[in-house]
């Protein structure tokens, strides 16, 4: 039988969405850190209830943010990619100091390799995500660019216990 393969957007984000599961799983300290491997034992998160017949299934509304391969990623001097890394990474952690990110990392092993990684935000709007990504001084220096999307779950499906709530 031969092997099927899904169209390159639908495999990042089906990446984006296993890397989610188990990261919030696994609790990562910081969006910098890398979540390997999703945990051995199942999840200690209880599962939502289902729908019930009275009304309909209530969601969590996040936005995914696609880093992707910038226009400039194979441009950018190699004694100047240390620093914009660091800037990166930096950038990251301050988003999640001020709860705006709950989950971050790069993706590996995915058949399209511009894809290089996501952010989940929590700020309530596609712009205002947008708008923070752009931030990201990987992105102003052209190493990555950003497509961003809501992304629903059913409520109570996905925790994030060591994100921090959003400040002002």
């Amino acid at each position: 039988m031969p092997r099927t393969s899904m169209p390159p957007r639908q495999t990042a984000i089906f990446t984006a969405a296993l890397l989610l599961a188990g990261c919030a799983a696994a609790g990562p300290s910081s969006p910098a850190e890398r979540c390997a491997e999703a945990p051995a034992a199942p999840s200690t998160v209880p599962a939502a209830p289902p729908a019930s017949a009275d009304g309909p299934m209530e969601f969590e509304k996040y936005q995914l943010v696609l880093l992707r391969r910038g226009p400039r990623a194979t441009e950018i001097p190699e004694g100047e990619l240390e620093a914009i890394q660091k800037a990166h990474i930096a950038h990251l952690d301050k988003m999640a100091e001020e709860g705006a990110i709950v989950a971050a990392g790069p993706f590996d092993e995915q058949m399209d390799d511009s894809f290089r990684g996501m952010c989940l935000y929590r700020v309530g709007s596609v712009d205002e995500a947008r708008a923070l990504a752009e931030q990201d001084p990987a992105v102003k220096a052209g190493r990555l660019r950003v497509e961003v999307m809501t992304w629903m779950t059913a409520k109570g499906y996905v925790t994030f216990p060591k994100a921090k709530p959003r400040k002002p």
